[in-house]
């Protein structure tokens, strides 16, 4: 997958995003702006979004000094989501279909990613989750499960902090298979770290691991042979 002309535009305001999370110094918000904007004259679009926005990611940590720009946002999406976790439980639980109401809150929990919205609000997240509930629901399920029901394991790629919570639940209903959960290697945009799968308790039900990467995206050739290995059984 190349990178395509409108990235360029979201991986800026990413950039900016960073920034302001580390620093309340617009001179210093005006430097990485620029350091960016001149590294994006650079780009090689034959390369991946990732695999761009790994690279910018790599030089704002290394210009703030801060290894996780992104931590104490991570914090809020966690918590807020352990605080929605109960109510959305027992609705999993109720469900005619827990699978499939797993499913729908594990997909609602995907739009936390502070790499598409940098605004993303606590209203968004609640009002995104209570829609899940009843909103129309496309997707091929009897595949879905059918698959579930041949694998003899599964590797299950997480991606955001808050929506980890959301992925529990889902992995819940997958636990007569073995489950790996992946999370990134080290910290990226709000992705999800060790620390987060922790937070969530997804650590005591199943085993997690890092795919030594720190892009926001799974690529192969950049991840640990461990990862590459789960990955390819």
């Amino acid at each position: 997958m190349k990178t395509s002309l409108d990235c360029i535009p979201c991986i800026l305001r990413q950039s900016l995003d960073a920034a302001r999370l580390v620093s309340t110094d617009s001179a210093v918000h005006e430097r990485i702006l620029r350091d960016v904007l001149r590294w994006a004259g650079e780009m090689d679009l034959n390369q991946s979004p990732p695999a761009m926005a790994q690279r910018i990611h790599r030089q704002l940590r290394q210009i703030t000094g801060v290894d996780d720009p992104y931590r104490q946002a991570k914090d809020k999406l966690n918590n807020l989501a352990l605080e929605l976790i109960p109510a959305f439980r027992a609705e999993v639980e109720s469900a005619d279909d827990p699978l499939l109401m797993a499913v729908r809150l594990a997909i609602a929990g995907n739009m936390m990613d502070m790499g598409v919205n940098g605004s993303l609000t606590e209203a968004d997240v609640r009002q995104t989750m209570k829609q899940a509930l009843t909103a129309p629901f496309f997707g091929e399920m009897d595949k879905f499960r059918q698959a579930i029901a041949e694998a003899q394991s599964i590797l299950y790629l997480a991606d955001n902090a808050g929506e980890i919570a959301f992925d529990r639940l889902l992995v819940e209903q997958l636990l007569s298979k073995r489950v790996t959960v992946a999370v990134r290697g080290a910290p990226v945009i709000n992705d999800v770290t060790l620390v987060d799968a922790q937070t969530v308790g997804l650590d005591k039900i199943v085993e997690v691991i890092d795919n030594g990467s720190d892009a926001p995206g799974t690529i192969l050739s950049d991840c640990s042979p461990e990862f590459r290995h789960r990955f390819a059984a």
